[in-house]
């Protein structure tokens, strides 16, 4: 009784990928992938999904770290906290980000007049905004490695001497690498696809803020053609990072 409606998800789920697969305009694909626009917004969308992976990692691995590791109070209400991005409307994220961060907003005005900093409608903005949707999965995947690492490691390390620094640097972290990899990963996944919180609060501006996905909603109402190639290049990032991590996903148990 099963197998009936699990082939109708399965069809659900594969047959979108697959319609995007079979109107490619195989032809006049390598044409248009070298045309300068979707190169610029391909360079774009690298650099500004990298940026906001390495900015996630800086923070997100402490931070998974706090949670994992430390007892305080709230400590539950902090990781819920941590973990709304997840579940909140990415649109909503940009008004957040810009209610905070704009150049009217509680912290933004203030960098503007101290330090000249504007964030909104830059590239700077995107990465910003990529972040922000994006390092909930890194520390939720780290803090889970956390808690799985055996701790006897770190007790043997701070018996003999080590610092709580030298634990964490050379024994702590080697332990967890696969879950930071993973995150990562994932986090530079979800950076090059976010496209709600990006356009409320970075813009859509070519050369500037115009990533991948939002290049892909501006060609599909004049150029569909193109807008299928450019989903093609972020389908092959999407297989490419499953695959990336078929360990823990595809082949688990």
């Amino acid at each position: 009784m099963l197998v009936l409606p699990a082939v109708a998800g399965l069809a659900f789920l594969v047959l979108p990928l697959a319609g995007l697969v079979i109107r490619a305009p195989w032809s006049t694909l390598p044409q248009r992938l070298a045309e300068p626009q979707v190169l610029e917004a391909l360079r774009l969308s690298l650099v500004c999904a990298t940026a906001a992976t390495v900015v996630c990692v800086l923070c997100g691995v402490p931070l998974a770290w706090l949670l994992a590791r430390v007892e305080f109070p709230g400590r539950r209400v902090v990781r819920a906290l941590v973990t709304v991005p997840l579940v909140l409307p990415p649109v909503v994220g940009g008004v957040a980000l810009l209610l905070v961060l704009g150049r009217r907003g509680l912290v933004g005005q203030w960098l503007e007049s101290a330090f000249g900093i504007t964030l909104p409608f830059t590239t700077p903005g995107v990465i910003v905004a990529e972040a922000f949707v994006a390092m909930p999965f890194l520390v939720i995947s780290v803090e889970g490695a956390l808690r799985a690492a055996d701790r006897r490691f770190e007790e043997a390390a701070a018996t003999l001497g080590a610092s709580r620094w030298t634990v964490f640097r050379r024994v702590t972290l080697p332990l967890i690498m696969p879950g930071v990899v993973a995150g990562a990963v994932l986090c530079w996944a979800r950076a090059l696809g976010e496209f709600g919180a990006t356009i409320t609060f970075a813009g859509n501006f070519p050369g500037t803020t115009r990533t991948m996905p939002l290049a892909v909603y501006l060609a599909l109402e004049t150029d569909p053609d193109a807008a299928i190639v450019l989903s093609l290049v972020l389908l092959a990032v999407s297989v490419v990072v499953l695959a990336s991590l078929r360990d823990r996903w595809v082949n688990s148990p």
